[in-house]
């Protein structure tokens, strides 16, 4: 019989569970540089804002009972800026932060609170599912998935990815509205031994899942971090952008100092020549608020731009063609990015911003083998059932159906063109080659004709005459064109709220 108060009894059970996996593997972490789930958890909350619950929970296998605080799964609720959000850390000084039948409540719980009105945060790392529990017939069988990952956009899910990242940690993170990771980190369905043993062939880390592979090859990689702070300052800087819930309009913010006066800059910003090369992201950061510009896959489908930012303190989404790479053509890539991106504004009721300058999609074998005409067409469908307010810009070449798919056609709610737009089906270059076969080193006085044929009334004014753009601007209009749209178009009636009819849309695909 113990001599022990309750009180004494419930410090004890408390200390036990705040030792995590014990002094040794927390001083290792610490070593290595790594954060634990506990110190991550105290950075991602304003101070003393942490609530945690299920601390007193553990496996349910009495055998790892005294090996399990808290059941490798630190959860609750704090304050983000402010705001209330919850958390699942995954604690990977206790066996692996392998999941287990009382976690997986715990998570589930976490999901159901977040669905009410709150982001969530998942702090990944993990070695996946925890093998003795799910072993044989009465493990499995024992499970009920149902809805354990079914989205429907509620809230906000924004996961930051460190280390090893397999099971739930994996399909988290790919679950969420933004996922960082931080270098180093791999994220795969299982671990490179598992997938050795499975094929017999050595398998790369990096080539398997590393952070490069994520945010280059796969896209889901949205940012990445050199350190734990900075993947989660990263997700608190992600979530200042969004509504808490998706039944609000997001958060108005400060107009920084000095916005909208550098917009005389456009006019020499963007060559006159449609071949010679410029940075879109620069066009960005004129017209948008000072300091406010969030790069979504930077490192993805870099032919197209896909930011966060604000204008007059708004959050408002850019899709941007970039120029510099490929020349603006949109590859599969660039499809599934400007795809999943209309997907997050308008499941948040963020306005989504085009700026055109493209030379259509990029076609060859490669493109088809990557069903690039299915992405076209995801692409177009996103944009057909999105609610937001919609605004594009024209500012130099903008052809075929890619015109369409940013924003032409009516398909925004208001468009302009800088007086530099050309708008056509194709490059009348490439046309008069499609049409005549002229070849222009052979038969040059022909080939001229026929391409001053193929460029008549493709200026921004012949798009105009047939009220296919609404203006024709001054590019250093451009700011104060897109502030009167987003007022014109503004959801008034819902309290800038939509319809959320991408809200089920696959998070990743």
């Amino acid at each position: 019989m113990t001599d022990l108060t309750y009180s004494e009894m419930h410090e004890e059970r408390r200390s036990a569970a705040l030792a995590m996996g014990g002094e040794r593997k927390l001083k290792e972490r610490a070593a290595r540089g790594d954060l634990n789930a506990r110190e991550r958890v105290a950075l991602l909350f304003d101070e003393g804002t942490f609530a945690e619950t299920g601390l007193f929970a553990t496996s349910p296998r009495d055998e790892d009972k005294d090996k399990t605080p808290a059941d490798g799964k630190v959860t609750g609720t704090g304050d983000i800026d402010a705001r209330r959000a919850a958390v699942i850390a995954y604690d990977f000084t206790v066996k692996g932060a392998s999941s287990s039948a009382t976690s997986n409540k715990k998570m589930g719980h976490m999901k159901e609170l977040a669905a009410r009105g709150m982001p969530l945060v998942y702090l990944a790392e993990s070695t996946g599912v925890r093998m003795p529990d799910v072993m044989g017939g009465t493990g499995l069988g024992s499970a009920n998935d149902k809805a354990r990952f079914l989205r429907r956009r509620e809230s906000p899910w924004a996961s930051a990815v460190f280390g090893y990242s397999f099971g739930s940690a994996a399909w988290h993170t790919v679950s969420s509205d933004f996922a960082v990771f931080r270098k180093g980190a791999m994220m795969a369905v299982s671990s490179p031994g598992l997938v050795e043993r499975a094929t017999g062939h050595a398998v790369d880390r990096e080539e398997l899942g590393g952070w490069k592979h994520h945010a280059t090859i796969t896209g889901f990689a949205d940012a990445v971090a050199s350190t734990d702070e900075e993947a989660i300052g990263l997700v608190r800087q992600f979530l200042s952008y969004l509504p808490s819930h998706n039944g609000e309009a997001p958060p108005v913010a400060p107009v920084t100092p000095g916005s909208g006066e550098r917009s005389a800059e456009l006019n020499s910003l963007v060559p006159e020549s449609r071949t010679t090369v410029y940075d879109v992201r620069k066009i960005i950061e004129v017209i948008a608020d000072e300091g406010s510009v969030f790069p979504i896959k930077a490192q993805f489908g870099k032919s197209l731009v896909t930011s966060l930012a604000r204008i007059n303190g708004q959050s408002v989404g850019f899709i941007a063609s970039n120029p510099l790479f490929k020349g603006g053509a949109v590859d599969v890539a660039a499809a599934e990015k400007a795809t999943s991106f209309i997907v997050l504004c308008d499941s948040y009721n963020i306005p989504i911003v085009f700026l055109v300058d493209q030379p259509g999609f990029l076609i060859g074998i490669e493109a088809e083998r990557n069903k690039i005409v299915g992405k076209v067409i995801n692409w177009m469908n996103a944009l057909s059932l999105a609610t937001v307010p919609k605004v594009t810009l024209m500012l130099r070449k903008n052809y075929g159906q890619a015109y369409v798919n940013m924003g032409g056609a009516f398909t925004a709610d208001a468009t302009a063109a800088w007086w530099s737009a050309e708008v056509s089906f194709m490059d009348p270059r490439s046309a008069v080659s499609v049409v005549h076969g002229i070849d222009p080193e052979t038969e040059p006085d022909e080939y001229e004709r026929r391409l001053a044929e193929m460029s008549k009334e493709s200026t921004a004014y012949d798009v105009a005459r047939v009220y296919g753009v609404q203006d024709v601007i001054d590019p250093a209009d451009s700011r104060q064109f897109i502030l009167t749209a987003l007022r014109d178009n503004a959801l008034s009636r819902t309290n800038g709220v939509g319809d959320h009819l991408l809200s089920s849309w696959p998070t990743s695909f």
